[in-house]
């Protein structure tokens, strides 16, 4: 059983720099999304992070709107707050999957962003995962964020002191200097 389940959450990190999040919110379940949007305005917080709020319609357009201020360099990092209840049809399964699957192409292209859209069965799981006082999700995902920043931050800085080996790929014909002695 989950709820009784122990969790390890790691410290937050600590930044040199000021740190600006963006949640991206779909209010479909308005009172949900409030609670998650309490816990990641307090881990944000903690953290000395400011955190700006922008409203989407449903959870399909969080994935977009996060690209979007991504490409606007505005922001260090984005937190997706949404909630999917299952309903009668499989519009429930294209909802979750498709917005997950958003977030992490964006992750794996550098982007940090904190997956907190809740895909549950029942408004009762809802309530409990989004309460602050609870299991937080929304401070969760922030937090998440928070520490795909300080690693992006890290190894930003160490890049620029490294080489860098690179394979060099030749399609057609021959390299410069190639081919001659």
């Amino acid at each position: 059983m989950a709820s009784n389940t122990q969790h390890h959450e790691l410290a937050l990190p600590h930044f040199d720099k000021p740190v600006r999040l963006l949640a991206v919110v779909s209010p479909y379940y308005k009172d949900i999304t409030d609670g998650m949007l309490a816990g990641a305005h307090a881990i944000a917080a903690q953290a000395g992070a400011t955190l700006d709020v922008i409203e989407v319609p449903g959870a399909l357009e969080i994935p977009t709107a996060v690209g979007m201020a991504h490409r606007s360099g505005h922001f260090d990092g984005f937190v997706a707050l949404g909630c999917v209840i299952r309903g009668e049809t499989t519009h429930y399964d294209t909802v979750c999957n498709d917005s997950s699957r958003g977030l992490t192409l964006l992750g794996l292209q550098g982007v940090c962003v904190g997956n907190g859209i809740l895909t549950v069965e029942n408004p009762e799981q809802a309530q409990v995962r989004a309460d602050p006082d609870g299991q937080n999700k929304g401070g969760g995902a922030a937090a998440a964020a928070l520490h795909l920043i300080a690693l992006s931050r890290k190894w930003a800085g160490a890049r620029k002191d490294a080489a860098v080996p690179h394979d060099v790929i030749r399609l057609a014909g021959e390299l410069e200097g190639q081919g001659k002695a």
